[in-house]
């Protein structure tokens, strides 16, 4: 029954988004061929236009028609307060009905009793994007439910925004309104006290961990009206501002362990000290959350005391071991093969009272799941104290793992069946690689399941962490969406996020959040973030027909661009920029004060860019500029230096050296492979992921994988060294893949993520330069195929546009390359040959 609802919905969710590039479609139109006004008129027209009409195509219908926000009256700011709503409505013979739903902060909903879906999409603040769910296949003569839990949390997070809490739904059937919030009390309101509300945050950048104290029956009144809530009176608030989704929900797959690997017991040992991270003990005005005095419980603490005490070994399917009894201070330990995002689900029969941990971690940490050794600063722990019943356990919030260890502290209990409910954008099935080398399929497979899990809603570093919508990571992971899904739905979500607000809260005027949708009071943010922003825009206008939006965010970067005029010293380089610096995660960003030259190179290329967007010749002229400055300044002969400092008044380059600033100076065209060939001969030959730092140029410090690793990725791409390129994606990401099936925030896996949007970009790396569909031209729908001489057999991939597919396979045979390509009607096919192999058309295995 729920597939049937979930195709129904994604068909429905096509048409309209279909419908929506068609709209973008009609713009570009008018633009290249002057089919209804000349350019600049339509620009003049576009540019007037409400940022409402701009930024999101108007509903066939109204978003809602009835329904207003509603939440218990006077609780609207109280942090970490979950509510439950429940209505009732009747149907007639037709089964087509829709629930459209928001909320803030989150909310999960339930249709008689059936898993409905989670939300909402995030939006910019004071925004809010609207779900739409198909219900028909859930319903059922007479009565049916509509169950809704909301977790209002009012704390300021890099996941959810600080808003006062609310709801906002309604049902329509046979075209009329049947239930809907604010309308004669269609809902029950009350209090949902099984989940403890003063409790630690999951981490500095996501809001509360998941606490519970339940009994028996507690989740009846999801399915009985029998079942009696203790009502609250409900308030009725303002119409807020609706936006569509505009991209599809998730499919909510339940996926379930592939081994049971470990059975056991654990023992108490209290710890030394106690590690305290920054989002139990820095609790402020500007830090929300309930201060340490004030928590009910503290997980993150109990957790540190527990070790395993004796293990045996099991490595079996759950599936063929039944039932599992756990006692007292036991154990098991569950392997779900890779990486997954999602609610962790349980089904439990406790025979007596229990406290119940799910500890969870992306890797092992020796044979244990011990997250606060490896991360340290989350809380990778739900906790479940049960009265004696059975359960149906399933998290409101979506966590990140491999690895579950399910402990039973106290009591007695039955472990019936352990899953995961996915929460990831659906898998485009046009989009495949394959080739003769199992370590680029592995590759490819844990990029593809790494976009998937950082693509929701918006653009995201991690799922765990932080789920933020970070810029310059998704720099990366927007190409990965468009390349993964023939869309770039999430993208024009992500930057409509950033076109939306008039201004941002907290930090600089003219600045940009760092990531966002967020929260930043404590006024931090990141220069360099900022700049990827208009190469992001740049590479989004590429590779979409947005003419609407791109206008629309001319202002912003003006703006932006204007507030680094502030900062440019005599020379014309921006020195001394506030807040955080970043360059890479690595020894460079030690270097970043005064004049940091990585930095003037992005600010370079961001200049261009700007330029080329919006026709500017100042801005190019100032590129330039820099650009010549850099090169001067920062070149010693050998290597190009980090930063200069100011010393008596006169700038002075040291001799810091990284090797990631190297790639940013041929990355952003400071230099050339033919201007500066000595450099460039050191780094492809002496760098690497195989350089021993000790021997080789100890003091140039090595870079890592964000970003310095992908765009040593790129750079032997441009310049026609696949050859080499193939070993490295090998030695730089294959460990990885075999490890956790996804892509890492890091070269190394401890303190860190594994699990990172912008890792997935190496699947463009794949489809670019071992499949060979080098440069797919949405505009002037051309693909261009490039043939090299990568050690390779053969491969075969696609890669969806929109509806339709580009599809290639091809086959090395003695001294000749046969290949077979599938273009998309409309689109020309340009093959270029830069391999020494005779190339040839036509089926590969069917050679004469």
């Amino acid at each position: 029954m729920r597939e049937k609802m979930l195709i129904f919905a994604r068909k429905k969710q096509k048409k309209s988004y279909l419908t929506k590039q068609n709209n973008m479609n009609l713009q570009s139109s008018v633009l290249s061929k002057g089919r209804i006004l000349p350019a600049v008129l339509w620009l003049l027209f576009v540019w007037f236009l409400p940022s409402q009409v701009l930024l999101a195509v108007a509903p066939a219908e109204p978003l809602m028609q009835k329904a207003v926000p509603v939440w218990a009256a006077g609780r609207e700011k109280e942090m970490n307060l979950n509510l439950g709503f429940r209505g009732v409505f009747r149907v007639g013979n037709s089964r087509e009905a829709t629930l459209r739903i928001t909320a803030s902060t989150i909310y999960r909903v339930y249709v008689n009793g059936e898993f409905t879906g989670s939300g909402p999409a995030r939006a910019a603040h004071g925004y809010f994007r609207v779900d739409e769910y198909p219900i028909g296949a859930f319903l059922k003569d007479g009565e049916n439910i509509i169950a809704i839990e909301v977790a209002g949390y009012n704390v300021n997070t890099y996941y959810t925004l600080d808003q006062p809490s609310f709801l906002l739904a309604e049902v329509t059937a046979g075209g009329a309104v049947v239930l809907a919030t604010g309308n004669n009390r269609d809902f029950e309101v009350f209090q949902l006290k099984d989940r403890v509300q003063k409790t630690e945050r999951y981490s500095f950048q996501r809001p509360f961990t998941e606490y519970y104290r339940m009994r028996n029956g507690y989740d009846q009144w999801r399915i009985s009206t029998a079942t009696p809530v203790e009502q609250l009176p409900p308030e009725v608030f303002p119409p807020v501002r609706l936006l569509p989704r505009n991209v599809l929900l998730p499919g909510f797959e339940i996926i379930e362990p592939v081994s049971l690997l470990a059975r056991g017991t654990i023992r108490k040992i209290r710890p030394e000290k106690y590690y305290k991270d920054r989002s139990l003990t820095d609790i402020s005005d500007i830090f929300k959350g309930f201060p340490e005095a004030a928590l009910e419980a503290t997980p993150s603490q109990e957790i540190q005391e527990i070790t395993t005490a004796d293990r045996e070994i099991i490595n079996k399917s759950p599936l063929l071991l039944g039932t599992l009894p756990l006692k007292d201070n036991e154990f098991c330990l569950y392997d779900f093969g890779v990486n997954y995002s999602g609610f962790i689900g349980a089904k439990l029969d406790c025979k007596t009272p229990a406290k119940v941990i799910f500890h969870f971690d992306e890797m092992l940490t020796g044979q244990d799941v011990n997250s606060k050794q490896r991360v340290k600063d989350i809380n990778n722990q739900v906790v479940y104290e049960l009265e004696p019943g059975a359960y149906d356990l399933e998290t409101l919030e979506t966590y990140t793992f491999r690895y579950m260890q399910v402990t039973v502290l106290a009591g007695d209990c039955r472990i019936g069946k352990i899953y995961l409910r996915e929460f990831a954008y659906p898998a485009n099935r046009n989009a495949t690689f394959a080739s003769s080398n199992f370590k680029l399929n592995a590759i490819y497979d844990a990029a593809k399941q790494t976009s998937r899990q950082n693509a929701v809603d918006v653009l995201t570093d991690c799922p765990s962490r932080e789920r933020a919508g970070w810029l310059c990571d998704s720099y990366f992971a927007a190409i990965m969406e468009k390349e993964f899904t023939g869309y770039s739905a999430v993208t024009r979500n992500f930057y409509e996020n950033y076109a939306l607000p008039d201004t941002f809260q907290h930090i600089p005027d003219g600045m940009i959040p760092m990531c966002y949708p967020a929260d930043h009071y404590n006024g931090s943010f990141i220069p360099q973030w900022s700049m990827w922003f208009i190469l992001q825009v740049e590479d989004y206008a590429g590779r979409n027909i947005d003419t609407a939006l791109i206008a629309r965010l001319k202002p912003r970067i003006e703006k932006l661009l204007h507030y680094f005029t502030g900062f440019e010293n005599e020379d014309g380089l921006l020195e001394k920029l506030d807040s955080w610096n970043f360059v890479e995660w690595s020894k460079a960003n030690e270097f970043v004060q005064d004049v940091n030259y990585p930095t003037n190179m992005l600010y370079s290329a961001a200049l261009a860019a700007a330029s080329r967007l919006y026709g500017n010749p100042g801005w190019a002229q100032k590129a330039e500029q820099v650009r010549k400055t850099i090169l001067r300044q920062s070149f010693n002969g050998v290597f190009f230096v980090d930063n200069a400092v100011r010393e008596n008044g006169k700038l002075i380059p040291t001799d810091h050296t990284t090797e990631v600033c190297q790639y940013y100076a041929y990355y952003f065209h400071i230099v050339t492979p033919t201007t500066h060939p000595t450099l460039w001969k050191k780094l492809i030959s002496e760098f690497g992921p195989n350089r021993n730092d000790a021997v080789t140029y100890p003091k140039v410090f090595r870079a890592n994988a964000f970003m310095g690793n992908y765009m040593r990725m790129d750079l032997l791409s441009r310049y026609g060294l696949q050859t080499q390129l193939l070993p490295e994606i090998q030695d730089y990401f294959y460990y990885m893949a075999d490890k956790t099936g996804t892509l890492w925030e890091h070269a190394s896996n401890y303190i860190t993520s594994c699990n990172h949007g912008f890792a997935s970009y190496i699947g463009h790396v794949l489809y670019r330069d071992v499949l060979g569909i080098h440069h797919i031209d949405y505009a002037g729908k051309t693909i261009t195929v490039r043939f090299t001489d990568i050690l390779l057999d053969r491969c075969s991939g696609s890669i969806p546009i929109g509806e339709d597919v580009v599809k290639l396979t091809w086959k090395r045979s003695g001294n000749r390359i046969r290949y077979a390509i599938h273009a998309p009607k409309g689109y020309k096919v340009k093959i270029e040959n830069q391999s020494n192999y005779v190339i040839e058309e036509g089926e590969p295995g069917t050679e004469s």
